[in-house]
């Protein structure tokens, strides 16, 4: 069997070489006659998976994406081919949710703003979306739920409607699918119009999909000196993308906010897993087996301990303004894609082990840390 595996994509070997021989490829210049010979395909999100790619691939029989989003795949085309597909719904969704809050930990820090009593308007609250809620249950911050789709399903009671929740919120953080039309249309989501309404100061997050803001309306709007503070991981052409946006962000950073070593690797598993469902065999590996000993796994807090002096334990794990400085100081000399590619691990906050006081349990808990009560 022939596996087929995008070149980012961590533990593939170790996944899925019983099955047969990997091959890695470049997710941006793969081509139909790299496919052809191939038994299973691997992608990420930079690779278009259709006819044009697919349509010699006689031999294919399983085709996987380690992503939570399937705009890049035709699964119509597929399902007349009778090739199996499998994506890996929430593999990253604790990554992309820590980087949001590592985001709203170092704008704290660097604007002296208190993030308790602030409202935070989270748009799409799906596995990433859901998993934020879940980690900043006990922040203080005052959370405001937003996602149409879910709500029509009778999944989110506590919905509002998107124009409302920019009106309410002091920051925005957009957790949305890529939909290119339809009544629930996510491209441009936040469009000129939007833009213009938002008020002053306003912090606004994407880590989801570059498209989901108007870049070019972005770029206006605070040329025209519109006072926004923006911390964006995703954006419009990538890896072609408006540069000059750049000089008027906070923090910004190569679409890594789901980049964790766990996260990555999670993905890989969900496809290894589905394949063996796909093969009818049983799954016998694991992730915990291959992933490697963290830098730092054990820390203690005193009772000094206060609130101000949570985002130093989330930036032990994680500071977002290391990925900012490595974009700004190498886009122009290497590209998005080659940092994307040597993007430096980077671990969840589970990996944390904290022996914590007692008042402080609850909340290091619900963040993703492993918490030991210390009873002196």
């Amino acid at each position: 069997m022939k596996i087929l595996a995008d070149q980012n994509m961590p533990l593939v070997e170790e996944f899925f070489s019983s099955f047969g021989e990997v091959t890695r490829f470049d997710g941006r210049a793969v081509t139909a006659e790299q496919v052809q010979d191939a038994d299973v395909l691997l992608t990420r999100s930079i690779t278009k998976v259709n006819k044009a790619l697919l349509d010699n691939a006689d031999k294919l029989k399983f085709v996987g994406t380690a992503t939570i989003g399937v705009d890049h795949i035709d699964q119509t085309f597929l399902a007349t081919r009778d090739i199996a597909f499998s994506s890996a719904p929430g593999c990253n969704a604790v990554a992309v949710a820590e980087y949001v809050i590592s985001a709203l930990y170092a704008y704290s820090q660097d604007r002296d703003v208190e993030l308790r009593g602030k409202k935070l308007a989270i748009i799409g609250v799906g596995n990433i979306g859901a998993c934020l809620q879940h980690k900043l249950a006990y922040s203080g911050i005052e959370l405001i739920l937003c996602d149409p789709v879910l709500a029509e399903q009778g999944k989110l009671n506590e919905h509002v409607d998107i124009d409302t929740a920019l009106a309410q919120a002091d920051f925005v953080t957009f957790h949305v699918p890529l939909v290119k039309s339809g009544a629930h249309q996510t491209k441009h989501l936040l469009n000129k119009d939007r833009i213009k309404q938002l008020k002053p100061n306003m912090l606004v997050i994407n880590a989801s999909r570059g498209d989901v803001i108007d870049n070019q309306a972005l770029l206006a709007a605070k040329q025209a000196g519109q006072k926004l503070e923006l911390i964006l991981d995703v954006w419009e052409n990538e890896p072609n993308i408006l540069t000059e946006l750049m000089a008027h962000c906070l923090y910004t950073s190569v679409h890594i906010a789901g980049h964790t070593l766990e996260g990555k690797a999670r993905g890989t598993q969900m496809l290894y897993q589905a394949l063996c469902k796909t093969l009818e065999v049983e799954p016998t590996k694991r992730l915990e087996t291959f992933l490697p000993t963290p830098a730092i796994s054990q820390c203690q807090l005193n009772n000094t301990f206060t609130e101000r002096d949570y985002g130093r334990i989330v930036h032990m794990i994680y500071d977002i303004r290391r990925d900012n400085g490595l974009m700004r100081a190498n886009l122009e000399s290497q590209g998005f894609d080659v940092l994307r590619k040597q993007y430096p691990p980077r671990r969840e906050f589970s990996t944390l082990n904290i022996l914590s006081q007692p008042s402080h349990t609850q909340k290091l808990q619900q963040l993703g840390f492993q918490v030991e009560m210390n009873e002196e």
